[in-house]
């Protein structure tokens, strides 16, 4: 299974004042830097999603796509650039603001979905990630063969990550670490 990560930086970042997520400095480098550290290791190929910062952005040396239209329509307008851009069959989304997921993420939601579709002689299902704090629907492993019927979704004005994934054929995959997904949405003070 070859698989592509796309870290979702393609926000309004409104929670933290409009600043752009994925280049505020946690720990001395930007929260999307500790992402793609973290993620790289485990998958074929990373794109950045974004729709502001670009030039910051392909700093990192990696492609950077942004949404289809101008509207920042969310994580699933990520999601989609990502299968549009990407050149593997599945693609696994991480968000820009979370710097300790965890270093098994993929691998644990591959194997998942795996079994899944072994058991249930299923195609195109997604493998979501889920802690004791609930579902975490931007940590998500899914096949680029839904690419258009995301189009479709997205055409229809939907905007709701799980509302998307519940009509599709998924696993949840049930994670120790509750501080593995820690969002980062407010600004980090120089303490952290």
């Amino acid at each position: 299974m070859q698989i592509t990560a796309v870290i979702l930086a393609g926000g309004r970042g409104l929670r933290m004042g409009g600043v752009d997520k994925g280049l505020v400095d946690y720990q001395g480098k930007p929260l999307v830097a500790h992402v793609l550290e973290r993620i790289q290791p485990q998958v074929n190929h990373v794109i950045i999603n974004a729709n502001r910062h670009l030039d910051e952005y392909q700093r990192f040396g990696i492609p950077v796509v942004a949404d289809a239209n101008e509207q920042f329509d969310g994580p699933l307008a990520g999601m989609q650039a990502g299968m549009h851009h990407a050149s593997t069959e599945w693609i696994v989304s991480v968000p820009c603001d979370s710097p300790l997921l965890p270093l098994d993420l993929v691998s644990r939601l591959k194997t998942a979905l795996e079994q899944t579709q072994h058991l249930h002689k299923q195609d195109h299902g997604l493998a979501i990630a889920r802690s004791q704090s609930g579902t975490h629907p931007v940590f998500c492993l899914m096949p680029r063969a839904l690419r258009e019927d995301l189009d479709h979704f997205l055409e229809q004005g939907q905007r709701k990550v799980s509302a998307w994934q519940a009509q599709h054929p998924h696993v949840f995959v049930s994670f120790e670490d509750e501080q593995a997904f820690t969002n980062i949405n407010e600004r980090p003070s120089s303490s952290l």
